[in-house]
């Protein structure tokens, strides 16, 4: 039974006819990567819907759980770090899998979890099963970091990526949109509970891994296709060689573990991850000891996620169409005019300068989003195509260390310097940022010039 069930996740092999005829080609690579880019879309929006329905409803959560804030705040903790561990576990895996079940699985158990978790009421069942919800959640990524390798080439491949990672704005819309609605209909309908929320987002994440299933399938050659690199005649700047053989653990050593690239653009992510989460952890405590008024903070505080999927898109295109899919000198513009964000942000922030306020909490997520998909696209470029979604996955787990740091790290650094010391800390993270990309620059020019 177990032998039948890992079956299941074994890539597919290359098909037995070949599509050679040129006009055939390029009408089947459309098709698939129309259903494949719709598929991971819808699909990672919906990883986050049933990851992130959570937070909108926390006040409710806590009280009726019993929770107190350290056993919440432990919980969330805990479930961060099986998140960013299991990214980097989960890419591993994801590499030598089949996408379309891989990106399924995981989604499919997420929302199994939800279905329950709404009613579970023993503490340690409900940090258990929300960790675990965490570790099957990292599951989303890799597999869809593996659709952007083996079907966009690299010339195209950064606006496709940075396109598709609007998704999790999409979805953290969508579940704070369930959470509004089924909190205003328990004051209406007296059979509905606020453990719908989990219920629904359950029963959405279920549908939408059936639609995986259905609509996404593995790499080009189990279709019969030609490598993307064949279709679009663009090599990818770094290929597996012969002398590596068959073995992953060689593939993982030398394109990722001892990939001095992908150590340098992982600790480049673990700065803009900083910045990020010290903006979405403290924003709000910082407006408020700022004297604004407590119903507008979130109302200012949304226009850092919505602006920041504009970011990332503008990113990609910039990279593909004025930089010839070289993310570098996108990534260090970002850089630069997001330590300028944070520091209009800290001067500015108040009732004083509403619109500058608003301005500049919108141009940190618009300019943190740029590097948040860059990195991760860059480090595509850096590795093989058989080791992206452990490097990609190797890069999250800095992410989360990125993100630990924000919450523990910041609060050292408040209660020492004062807000001044914590906004000045993202100024240094960018900088530090931005000296790290520049160390990659070279190697990402020349080897655009020997693959070209």
């Amino acid at each position: 039974m177990l032998h039948k069930f890992l079956d299941w996740f074994k890539p597919l092999p290359p098909a037995a006819h070949k599509i050679t005829d040129p006009v055939e080609v390029d009408k089947q690579y459309k098709k698939f990567r129309v259903k494949l880019f719709i598929s991971a879309y819808i699909g990672y929006a919906m990883y986050y819907v049933t990851r992130q329905n959570l937070n909108p409803i926390a006040h409710v959560f806590k009280p009726a759980t019993g929770m107190t804030d350290d056993q919440f705040g432990l919980m969330v903790s805990i479930s961060l770090i099986a998140y960013g561990v299991g990214k980097f576990l989960s890419g591993m895996l994801a590499d030598k899998s089949n996408i379309r079940v891989f990106l399924a699985f995981g989604l499919m158990a997420s929302s199994v979890i939800n279905l329950f978790f709404g009613y579970l009421h023993s503490f340690y069942l409900l940090v258990f099963f929300w960790t675990l919800n965490q570790a099957f959640q990292s599951m989303g990524f890799p597999p869809i970091a593996r659709i952007f390798a083996y079907w966009f080439s690299p010339k195209e491949r950064a606006s496709k990526w940075t396109l598709w990672a609007s998704a999790h704005t999409v979805g953290i819309s969508i579940a704070a949109i369930i959470a509004a609605v089924i909190l205003k209909l328990t004051n209406v309908v007296p059979w509905i509970q606020w453990q719908f929320v989990f219920v629904l987002s359950g029963i959405m994440g279920i549908a939408t891994s059936i639609f995986i299933l259905a609509n996404v399938t593995d790499t080009p050659e189990s279709v019969g296709l030609p490598p993307v690199e064949e279709y679009k005649k663009v090599q990818q700047l770094v290929v597996k060689e012969k002398s590596d053989g068959d073995s992953y653990m060689t593939l993982l050593r030398k394109y990722v573990l001892t990939n001095k690239y992908i150590w340098i653009l992982s600790i480049a992510f673990l700065c803009v991850y900083y910045v990020r989460y010290v903006t979405l952890s403290w924003a709000a405590i910082f407006l408020d000891s700022r004297e604004l008024s407590k119903a507008s903070i979130p109302l200012i505080f949304t226009l850092n996620p919505l602006v920041g999927a504009l970011g990332g898109i503008v990113a990609g295109i910039l990279t593909d169409k004025v930089f010839n899919g070289k993310c570098s000198p996108a990534n260090i513009i970002y850089f630069v005019l997001l330590a300028g964000a944070a520091y209009g942000f800290y001067v500015f922030a108040g009732p004083s300068h509403i619109a500058l306020t608003c301005f500049f909490i919108a141009a940190i997520g618009f300019f943190v989003d740029g590097p948040q998909n860059l990195l991760n696209v860059q480090i595509s470029f850096l590795t093989t195509k058989e080791s992206v979604a452990a490097a990609c996955g190797f890069c999250g787990l800095f992410a989360y260390i990125g993100g630990f740091m924000a919450g523990s790290g910041a609060s050292f650094i408040k209660n020492h310097w004062g807000w001044a010391g914590v906004f000045n800390s993202c100024i240094v993270a960018c900088i530090i940022g931005v000296l790290l990309v520049l160390s990659v620059v070279k190697k990402e020019n020349r080897d655009a010039k020997v693959k070209k």
